[in-house]
């Protein structure tokens, strides 16, 4: 296929020249090719160009961009690369409005490291791990053929780590310089601020060396004062949320506004609890020029140490409570009588204040969650029985292995009872008690000027689970 040019004189004597998509056929019956005309353009000084620049369209289409590029260069021009750019600008464009380029510039100066090209090789990385996340040395390989990265050609895998530990020494002073320009970018409301933890794992068999720590999770020098110390490694065995505890791994916390927008986020090693975490929290977030604050976290962080360190400087906590907790307080706000008050579409709330006690204490009832918890007690329940039934006939050795088995099953065996005979009965009295409890949650409140409906848990909270979290 060719564009054909012919020519014909018109009335006048003029040679008039015309632009053809032409290709040669055989003719069987001639034993010759002949010339087929597909489409005229037109008069060669005044082409059909709408119909040529549809055509060039469409056949690009079918090609590699940089091939098509190629052939629509001029020939006095060489194309040597052609990568897509969208993705990376417009993260680029949102990195420098939140200022985290000139935060991480700002942080490095005076520093031996080339603050400008840490800044882009960080970037770079975090484009990477919205687009198209690998490792490294793969970002490295995406890079250099895949991106065009305003400031970055190039760069190796040994750079990166580099750029990383850069950005671990300045950390604490990017975080808070950043989350100062989000504030007053995204008009944050910090006046909650929620926290919880997770832990992740490492697909490898062998934990890092131990080395001596603090109590936040950094290697201790000599030089320092005395403090709690503890010799680990950071990736390394500890109760694990993933149920992965033959893998290494590392605790993350992190702390989010009520409208979920994550303000800072930490990791320690992997045996470190949660218990003391939220205090380590508190003191790094106090620097940062908050306004009065209420800390919202799980019942993993509801010791009394944490409750008082929380409220220093007149901060205020909303903490879970495990429920039951077998705790005086929580059991005499849960005998409590009263009205629940509704507060959302599937959230009841009724709000219990104990003379002995400064906290007030909210017990949440969500109807959906009551439905779910009694239809998961139902298929528990009916497990159980299947595996009881007849127990009664097998001899005292058996029943015994059987109640071993079942004991290494949480959920079966809180409503297993063994009656001085040795034989195995549901436990009424424990599923009633649990039955009571359908749907509810328990929440701790140092605030006493909050109200239900201002609360997180009228705005936050949609299940039993999420509030109980408090996240």
């Amino acid at each position: 296929m060719y564009v054909r040019v012919s020519s014909r004189k018109n009335k006048t004597g003029q040679v008039v020249r015309y632009l053809q998509l032409a290709h040669n056929e055989w003719d069987p019956a001639a034993g010759m090719s002949r010339t087929k005309v597909l489409y005229s353009f037109g008069r060669e000084d005044e082409p059909d160009r709408p119909a040529v620049q549809r055509l060039v369209t469409a056949l690009s289409r079918l090609l590699d961009p940089t091939a098509a590029a190629a052939l629509t260069t001029p020939t006095d021009m060489t194309l040597t690369d052609s990568r897509p750019m969208g993705g990376a600008y417009a993260l680029d464009g949102l990195w420098r409005a939140l200022g985290i380029d000139a935060a991480i510039r700002d942080a490095l100066a005076g520093k031996r490291a080339d603050a400008t090209r840490v800044e882009r090789i960080l970037f770079a990385l975090t484009a990477n791990r919205v687009l198209k996340p690998s490792s490294k040395l793969a970002a490295t390989d995406w890079i250099a053929h895949d991106v065009h990265i305003d400031g970055l050609d190039a760069v190796v895998d040994e750079a990166c780590y580099r750029a990383m530990d850069a950005l671990l020494g300045v950390e604490a002073l990017v975080a808070r310089q950043v989350y100062h320009q989000v504030a007053d970018l995204l008009n944050l409301e910090v006046d909650l601020l929620f926290f919880d933890t997770s832990s992740t794992y490492f697909e490898t068999g062998e934990a890092d060396t131990p080395v001596a720590r603090d109590g936040h999770g950094r290697v201790r020098r000599g030089t320092e004062p005395s403090d709690p110390v503890r010799d680990s490694g950071f990736r390394t065995h500890g109760k694990s949320m993933d149920h992965r505890d033959d893998l290494p791994q590392v605790v993350v916390g992190m702390a989010v506004t009520r409208t979920g927008i994550p303000l800072r986020v930490w990791s320690w090693p992997g045996n470190y609890s949660d218990s003391a975490l939220i205090r380590q929290v508190k003191d790094d977030m106090r620097d940062w020029s908050l306004a009065r604050v209420i800390w919202v976290a799980d019942r993993g962080f509801s010791s009394a140490e944490n409750r008082r360190y929380l409220q220093r400087a007149g901060g205020h906590y909303i903490i879970g409570e495990k429920l039951p907790s077998g705790s005086a307080e929580a059991t005499a706000a849960l005998s409590r009588q009263g009205r629940y008050a509704q507060i959302a579409a599937n959230l009841q709330v009724k709000e219990v204040k104990l003379d002995d006690t400064g906290d007030r204490f909210v017990i949440c009832f969500n109807p959906d969650e009551a439905e779910r918890d009694a239809h998961v007690r139902e298929h528990l329940l009916a497990r159980l029985t299947d595996k009881i039934t007849g127990s009664d006939a097998l001899p005292a050795t058996k029943r015994a292995e059987l109640r071993g088995q079942i004991s290494t099953s949480p959920g079966l065996n809180r409503f297993l009872r063994v009656t001085p005979g040795g034989l195995l009965r549901l436990d009424q009295a424990a599923i009633k008690a649990e039955a009571r409890l359908d749907g509810k949650y328990l929440l701790r409140c140092s605030d006493p000027k909050l109200t239900p409906e201002a609360s997180p848990w009228a705005t936050s909270n949609s299940s039993k689970s999420n509030a109980a979290g408090a996240t």
